[in-house]
């Protein structure tokens, strides 16, 4: 099994780009905003030669509230070439 990305929701993308980037030296490797579904989704990792690990900040336009009971926390991705029969 290869290990993809963590996603994290985030209510300050800014603050949170900041952390990442400036506080734990990631970089931002791709972004995508989506009107329809009004989010936007950055994913940070380190910028080498070949797949490293990345976190994927989701940030939901129209989120107000703070995140609660673990609504924060959304997912850890991974694939693998070949599952076979479960």
């Amino acid at each position: 099994m290869r290990y993809l990305h963590t996603m994290v929701r985030v209510r300050d993308l800014p603050a949170a780009v900041r952390f990442f980037c400036d506080g734990l030296g990631l970089e931002e490797i791709r972004r995508r905003d989506s009107e329809q579904g009004r989010y936007t989704l950055v994913f940070l990792g380190e910028k080498q030669e070949g797949d490293s690990p990345q976190i994927e900040l989701t940030y939901n336009w129209d989120q107000v509230d703070p995140y609660g009971g673990g609504r924060n926390f959304g997912h850890v991705a991974g694939s693998m070439a070949n599952v076979g029969e479960w």
